[in-house]
């Protein structure tokens, strides 16, 4: 049944463009029951505004139309084109993917009948066939019971067509993540797997003393540090087999540089004095507790801890350039492009015509969009330190810039 709309509620739905500041003091002054009527209308007017856009993704991905911006799959296209995260632009792309297939959801929620959740939920189940019924289901059920619906009918399809599960064994299900933004580790074992390293880092942990007040799961991941170090340790009397780079301050590593300075350093002034590469911004405890056990990498920075230029004196980046490359970057620098993996040092201008092996025209790219960029139709340019610009066949232009977390740590003090 559509809402009826009170006067300030139907202003502020027509208004062409209202400012922040006037649109506060709009819904400030309605009464509880035009907030909810108001309410009502603009998820109405959301949902409505969401299956159009999922229709269109869906048809930009049957055209492949992404590729003119040069993505590599809808969702990238999308995280980047509407400043969306990366798991919001995956959920778009798969059910707008789907979405042509199932009209009638589609259209519910266009009515403001169903929510996106809801029609997410059952997207991958429904059939020609079985949607109008889950799009009845989905008017009165919650989102956590279409879902429980939807598993269902996944297993029971998969069984009365002899499917083996898509997850396949519990071997082919196992990983291993670290979350450089996090700083955290999950995993999905194997029983036998999972059971052998949780007893290994329990027998560790017998090993250490309880001191009655550090919580388990504390104690057990020094447990887990420590078969890490001892690992390291039996592996060679030279060192760690394993690189840790730390960029800091000199001033940070001297303990004797007077008692004004090492105040500073040791956190009194600043809470930061450098950053663990790929891992984030560190103090200076930090700093001195790696330094007493570590080998120690130097890299000679400029002003603003811009590591090594090389100017034409060499082709490829030294060691020490890409690893700084690395720190800037984090990942490819097309614009959305989150791949951190297979990924290349590229010059900006190329070396051969004139292009410096310095830092502000070397640019970390994917293996895909290292190839593009060569390509007729292509062009980049910039200075990698600040902004890069990108522009494609199609015409439009798009800019990437460093880390923010880079920008912070190497930007001028001001």
């Amino acid at each position: 049944m559509p809402t009826t709309l009170t006067a300030p509620a139907a202003a502020l739905s027509t208004a062409p463009a209202v400012r922040g500041g006037d649109l506060i003091s709009a819904v400030a002054a309605e009464s509880n029951a035009e907030l909810a009527s108001g309410l009502d209308e603009d998820f109405a007017q959301m949902c409505a505004a969401q299956g159009r856009f999922l229709v269109r993704l869906g048809e930009y991905e049957r055209r492949q139309a992404f590729r003119d911006d040069g993505a590599t799959c809808l969702e990238s296209w999308t995280a980047e084109r509407f400043g969306v995260s990366a798991a919001s632009a995956r959920t778009y792309a798969h059910v707008g993917e789907k979405a042509w297939d199932i009209p009638v959801l589609v259209g519910s929620l266009c009515a403001g009948d169903i929510s996106f959740d809801k029609v997410r939920a059952v997207a991958d189940v429904a059939t020609p066939e079985t949607e109008r019924d889950l799009c009845e289901q989905a008017k009165g059920l919650s989102v956590r019971e279409l879902g429980d619906i939807a598993r269902s009918a996944a297993e029971l399809a998969r069984a009365r067509s002899g499917s083996p599960s898509p997850s396949g064994s519990a071997h082919d299900r196992r990983y291993l993540r670290c979350n450089d933004t996090f700083r955290t580790i999950s995993a999905q074992l194997g029983a036998e797997s999972y059971a052998e390293a949780k007893a290994c880092i329990d027998a560790q942990l017998e090993q250490i003393p309880s001191d009655a007040e550090t919580p388990l799961d504390q104690r057990r991941c020094d447990a887990f540090m420590t078969l890490i170090h001892s690992s390291g340790a039996e592996a060679t009397t030279k060192g760690r087999p394993f690189l840790v780079v730390a960029h800091v301050p000199l001033a940070a590593l001297v303990e004797d540089s007077g008692a004004g300075e090492t105040s500073h350093l040791a956190g009194e002034h600043s809470a930061l004095a450098g950053e663990l590469e790929q891992a984030g911004l560190i103090d200076a405890e930090t700093v001195r507790r790696i330094a007493c056990d570590a080998t120690v990498v130097v890299a000679l920075d400029d002003d603003v801890g811009h590591t090594m230029y090389e100017g034409r004196a060499r082709r490829f980046p030294s060691d020490a350039q890409r690893r700084e490359v690395l720190r800037r970057d984090r990942q490819c620098r097309f614009p959305g492009c989150a791949n951190a993996t297979f990924t290349n040092v590229h010059h900006i201008v190329a070396w051969k015509p004139g292009g410096r092996t310095d830092l502000d025209n070397l640019a970390l790219l994917c293996l895909f969009h290292h190839g593009m960029v060569h390509r007729k139709g292509w062009t980049m340019s910039g200075d990698a330190n600040g902004e890069l610009t990108f522009v494609g066949p199609s015409g439009r232009v798009m800019t990437s810039r460093p880390s923010a977390l880079w920008t912070r740590v190497t930007g001028p003090s001001g």
